[in-house]
């Protein structure tokens, strides 16, 4: 009896298990162009650190240019300015930075986008899995 009590506890944790949401994909997308000054910029002040932060745990870097955005992407509008930051929850825009305002300021507007983002809480609680 305990045998089939333990199955069944089993299968319905399984169950369980497969039918939960998958986790949604979060990406900061960076809208370069080639020879825009701020992006340049970016990428020496902040490019080498990105991966290696909690931001950059949080929300992974995709860059993608301004004259050919992919198809994969839902924007609210397209990006006039380079660089734009744009934060994605499954390829579809939440919020974004328009130009790069230098990196003290890039780092405040950067986690005022993530504040209420799941994977930058698990950052801050010291959850590296997000």
């Amino acid at each position: 009896m305990m045998r089939i009590l333990s199955l069944a506890c089993a299968a319905a944790m399984a169950l369980a298990a497969a039918t939960m949401p998958a986790r949604a994909d979060l990406r900061l997308l960076m809208v370069e162009q080639q020879g825009c000054a701020y992006c340049i910029m970016w990428e020496k002040q902040i490019g080498p650190i990105y991966p290696k932060t909690s931001e950059g745990r949080a929300a992974p870097l995709r860059k993608e240019s301004l004259r050919a955005l992919p198809d994969d992407i839902t924007l609210r509008s397209k990006p006039q300015f380079t660089p734009t930051f744009i934060l994605l929850r499954d390829g579809v825009e939440l919020r974004r930075i328009e130009g790069y305002p230098g990196e003290d300021f890039f780092w405040g507007l950067l986690g005022k986008m993530l504040e209420n983002q799941p994977e930058w809480i698990a950052q801050l609680n010291g959850d590296a899995e997000g």
